[in-house]
């Protein structure tokens, strides 16, 4: 089975201006982009969580808090490890008809290079992303949320905020969450996903989460790099975008 809607891309794609032009940067909530099929398939085989590295109190850059999470960075040596459903499901994200959505939505050029890096992360109660804008290499990101009512209540938190520093506030700083209004909130449940474009101001969060023991906010990360020089230099040391290592 495909996993990806075509038809439901092309109709968001139609509305790539409106996106380019939101306010305080391009952002956007997606109902379906995955077949609903598909997305409980996914939701329902998802690598196992040993597979997942703990990254709890690591420091950031510019004094940002930790992001604790649990986290597993895609490469192909995984596929021997991973579900067929998402086996095939990255496939098609590495495949031309998401390419060319991508290109559409973020207004790149036919030869605009840009390459994909995907992650996992898993969070549990407590766990937060503190205000940040991504690091420059990064076009956007466009995050799939595979949590279902069954196992989240959007009461716990788990939504990502877009928050507006109204363009004043340097890239390179640490924010808290209440020195910036919150003006949207994705939406978590229902077979959702949320895109954003990277800009010096693109700040976004996730609120501390408040899950009883047990649950996990699950969300799987597409992240859209340019073919800088930092991503050349990374490839030719045997690493992704991202920096982690492409093991043999």
């Amino acid at each position: 089975m495909s996993y990806l809607d075509t038809e439901r891309m092309a109709a968001i794609a139609r509305e790539a201006s409106a996106f380019l032009d939101r306010h305080p940067y391009p952002w956007a909530g997606m109902q379906g982009v995955v077949r609903e099929e598909g997305f409980r398939r996914l939701c329902a085989e998802l690598p196992a969580l040993d597979l997942f590295e703990q990254e709890f109190g690591q420091s950031r850059g510019y004094g940002q808090q930790s992001h604790d999470r649990y986290a597993l960075q895609y490469n192909p040596n995984l596929d021997d490890r991973l579900s067929a459903p998402w086996r095939d499901f990255i496939a098609e994200l590495n495949g031309p008809d998401y390419a060319a959505f991508l290109r559409r939505v973020y207004g790149l050029g036919p030869n605009e290079r840009f390459v994909l890096s995907m992650h996992w992360h898993f969070a549990a109660g407590g766990g937060s992303v503190s205000p940040h804008t991504d690091a420059r290499r990064k076009i956007g990101s466009h995050i799939f949320y595979l949590n279902t009512p069954e196992d989240w209540d959007p009461a716990w938190g788990g939504q990502t905020v877009v928050l507006d520093d109204g363009g004043t506030r340097p890239a390179h700083s640490a924010p808290g969450f209440d020195d910036m209004p919150q003006v949207a909130m994705s939406t978590i449940l229902g077979n959702q996903s949320f895109m954003f474009k990277r800009t010096e101001h693109s700040w976004h969060a996730v609120r501390p989460i408040t899950c009883p023991p047990g649950h996990l906010r699950k969300v799987f990360i597409v992240v859209i790099n340019r073919v800088n020089f930092q991503v050349i230099w990374r490839r030719l040391r045997g690493k992704d975008p991202d920096g982690y290592r492409l093991r043999a």
